[in-house]
């Protein structure tokens, strides 16, 4: 009699979100594609941030490729680097945590004329909103506690999170 085949669960994926996001943005996307369609993968986040815009692109791909993402904040995770944060499920913080919220901010080098920093402008308070909405949204419980620590622009620490039940603890004994 044949012995019957045991499946073999895969260990999820692990990927490391640390530094600047323009800093890991493009090893980030890398290592999604890796993952198979609809998998798992764990991100071990230490990021103060930076671009909206390479933040938005790894959670894009996230949700494109329906991936199942959990995430562990190993230091520190801000501003841009929340996004990814929010969207994982589930989440670990540690007591020592510490995320940053704020409104998002613009910066650029280019140089542009008056009318095109006009546009820029109008698009950039649109676009504003939609982030502070999509942040909101991604977290899904805590909604008003969340649009409240972004207005203040407002550290908060990882028992602060676990106990407006936004992730759970990692115990450092």
């Amino acid at each position: 009699m044949a012995k019957p085949k045991r499946s073999v669960r895969k260990q999820p994926e692990e990927i490391a979100v640390v530094g600047e996001v323009d800093d890991w943005e493009a090893d980030v996307v890398k290592a999604l594609l890796e993952v198979p369609a609809g998998g798992e993968c764990v991100l071990y986040i230490d990021s103060a941030g930076g671009s909206v815009f390479g933040a938005l692109a790894v959670l894009t791909l996230m949700r494109q490729r329906r991936l199942t993402a959990s995430a562990v904040v190993i230091g520190e995770c801000s501003s841009a680097a929340l996004l990814l944060f929010a969207a994982c499920r589930p989440r670990w913080v540690t007591r020592y945590s510490t995320m940053l919220f704020h409104r998002m901010r613009w910066q650029s080098e280019k140089r542009v004329n008056s009318e095109e920093a006009r546009h820029w402008a109008k698009h950039f308070e649109e676009m504003e909103k939609d982030i502070d909405d999509l942040q909101a949204r991604l977290f899904g419980e805590s909604e008003a506690l969340v649009r409240e620590w972004t207005a203040e622009g407002r550290y908060v620490t990882g028992p602060e999170l676990v106990a407006a039940g936004l992730a759970e603890m990692v115990e450092l004994a």
